[in-house]
Order: C-alpha cells, then structure tokens, then sequence
C-alpha cells in the first residue's frame, strides 16, 4: 500500500467532490470512507487509476449517506452526476480547495486550521504548537469550523490572506517539523503567483525558496540539527537563492511592504553573507523593526532579541529578552544562546536543558541536550 500516494490524493478527490455540490463536512467524511476501503481492497486488487477509483468510490459513499438521510433531500439530485469508473480528469484542484477552505463565513483563523487538517494533512498537535495553543483548544476550534461549513455550499471562496497564512504554516511544518509537506508548499504559491499579482504572494514564494535553498546542510549525517552558523554555505542552493532575490526585489520596488516580504528580506541578508561572521546583523535587526511593526507577534520580538545580541552584543540582546513572556516557545533556547555569548556557562546549560524538556520535536530536543552537555564539560574542565 503506497501510503504516500493516497496522501497526495487525498485534498485532489475532496476537492472533486466539493465542486460537484458535497457539503465539506460530507466530502470530508466520504473520502476518508473511501481511503479505507482503499486500504482494503488495493492489495489484492491495485487500480489502473488510483484516482478515478477514490473519486468514484467516494462520490458513491457520499450519495449514500446523502440518500439516507432525510434531511437533506434536497440533494436527490445529484444522484444522477455519478462520475462514471474511468480515468479521472488530469487537473490539480489542490490550490482552489484551499480558497474554498478559507470560507468568508469562518475567521481566518478557523479557516487556517481547518484548511491545515482537512487539506494540509497535519495533525490538531501540529496546528495546536504553530498556534501556540493547547491542542484540546485547537481540536474545538477544528470541531467549531467544521460545524459552521457543514451546510454551507462553497461558492464563495476565501481571501489571499487567509490562503497565504495556510500555506506559509504548511512550508513551516514541513521545513521543520516531521511531515514533508515543504515542496508541495512551494509548488502552490508558485501556481498563486502564477495567477495572482500580488506582492505579498511574491514575498511569501521568496521566503520560501530562500529557506528551502539551505535544507539539505540543516541536518548532520546523523541526524542532528546543524545551526545556521555552521552550516556549509558552499552547498546551498544558489539557483534557488537567485530566484528568490530576484522576486523579493521585484516585490519590494512596488512599495506595498508585508510581513512576507519583511522575512524574506531578512532570509536574503543571511544567504548573501559568506560566512556567519559577515552576516548584517545592524540590516537584520531594521528588518525585524519593520516585521514587528507589521505582525506585532511575540515570536518576531524572540527572535529580534537574538538578531540584537549579534549587532550589538550579548546583553542587548539579554535586554531585549527580559521585556517578553518566559512561556514563549524557544525562549529558553534564546536565553541560553545569549547567556553563553555573554560568557555564563552555567546559566546557559541549565537553560539549554530546560529547553530541551520543551522542544517541540525530537532532532530540536537532541541539539538541546548536546548544547547542554557540551558547556558543562567545558565548565569540567
């Protein structure tokens, strides 16, 4: 069973499916229905066109449960739209699913969430720790939108915003996290900017291609983290930073800044530098005023702080820690940063320590832990 395969067709059938007139909610469950029986059957029977099979399958699980439920029949008629068993038509509705998924009728933070389970494929943890949320709060907020769209036809598609937001967290979770859903981020703002001029959509492609140009020096041959300073620069993707230079210059002279062009200023002046000591932390730091100013996020102010102990020195960077919440996720990492650069080994172990118990995933915890462990031999010495 190509586990890998039926994830990739997953949003492609419910997006099938909520163009004919399904209802999400019902879409939604018909396909899971039919990745089931999938499950089931394709062993023993693989169809010639693993596509056409789901769509089919799960447009005749949804009319099932469409004909048995009185209240809703008013739908009857679409009994007679049954796609016939064949090759399904060869067009990527993953893109227009999203905007359908971001439903002027949800928040936008409703619609993100919602559109990150339904479509991205991530996890209510994994939407719940992006949000900096419980995940039994995100879980209710899933539970909420799907509520509010269950009866709601989707001719109305969402804002250029909201999508942006979808598929900028889809990049980050599968840049960082542990679901590879990266490359397919890229591949749908590349059809957005395709489609739309915008200059926060070329902002948000930029971002994305300067990050992804550093991926493959981000993990060591044995599975650690390797900090951006001591990646091997010489193995970046030049291609990939060209083209995003240039579409992040081409946005910026249009005047309109956002906060995606703003981060991927900032990822552009760290793939400019040669080397990590001739990064321009004093444009850096402008560039997170800018981002703050924008987004007024916490997160953006975390990591302005490290950006302020480079140009200045440790304890700026120090003092522009203190004025934010401790609970911050990666706070304790920062201040374990800047108290070694300050030259307080214990503090930084201990700190490097305490963020380990609280990273968000395994290879982060690891990095923690060798960071820890690496100053308090040194202090053994």
């Amino acid at each position: 069973m190509n586990e890998a395969l039926l994830r990739s067709l997953t949003p492609r059938v419910l997006g099938i499916l909520v163009r004919r007139g399904a209802d999400f909610a019902a879409a939604e469950d018909a396909v899971q229905d039919a990745l089931v029986e999938a499950v089931r059957v394709w062993p023993a029977d693989p169809p010639r066109d693993p596509k056409g099979w789901l769509v089919t399958v799960a447009w005749r699980k949804f009319l099932d449960v469409t004909r048995a439920d009185a209240a809703r029949r008013r739908r009857e008629d679409l009994v007679d739209e049954e796609p016939t068993p064949g090759p399904a038509p060869a067009v990527d509705d993953t893109l227009q699913l999203y905007f359908l998924c971001a439903h002027p009728s949800l928040t936008p933070s409703s619609a993100v969430a919602l559109t990150l389970r339904a479509v991205g494929g991530l996890t209510t943890r994994q939407i719940a720790q992006a949000y900096l949320v419980p995940e039994a709060t995100m879980a209710q907020r899933i539970s909420r939108a799907k509520r509010t769209v269950s009866g709601v036809r989707f001719d109305q598609p969402g804002d250029v915003a909201t999508v942006l937001r979808v598929l900028y967290l889809v990049f980050n979770e599968g840049y960082s996290g542990d679901v590879d859903l990266a490359a397919e981020a890229i591949r749908l703002t590349r059809q957005l900017a395709a489609a739309i001029d915008h200059p926060e959509v070329a902002g948000l492609l930029a971002l994305m291609l300067l990050h992804h140009a550093r991926r493959d020096t981000r993990i060591a041959p044995d599975g650690g983290l390797v900090p951006l300073a001591e990646q091997d620069r010489g193995r970046w993707d030049t291609k990939s930073i060209a083209e995003g230079v240039e579409i992040l210059q081409a946005a910026l002279a249009r005047d309109r800044l956002g906060e995606f062009q703003a981060q991927a200023a900032i990822a552009a002046l760290h793939a400019d530098a040669p080397t990590a000591e001739e990064t321009d932390w004093v444009q850096i730091v402008e560039w997170y005023d800018e981002l703050a100013r924008l987004t007024d996020s916490p997160i953006v102010r975390l990591n302005r702080a490290v950006a302020v102990g480079e140009a200045d020195g440790a304890r700026a960077g120090l003092a522009a820690l203190a004025a934010l919440d401790d609970s911050l996720p990666r706070h304790a990492a920062v201040a374990a940063y800047l108290h070694e650069r300050d030259g307080d080994l214990a503090t930084a172990a201990r700190l490097y320590a305490e963020a380990a118990q609280k990273a968000p995933n395994l290879a982060e915890r690891d990095h923690l832990t060798r960071q820890a462990a690496r100053l308090n031999a040194r202090r053994c010495r």
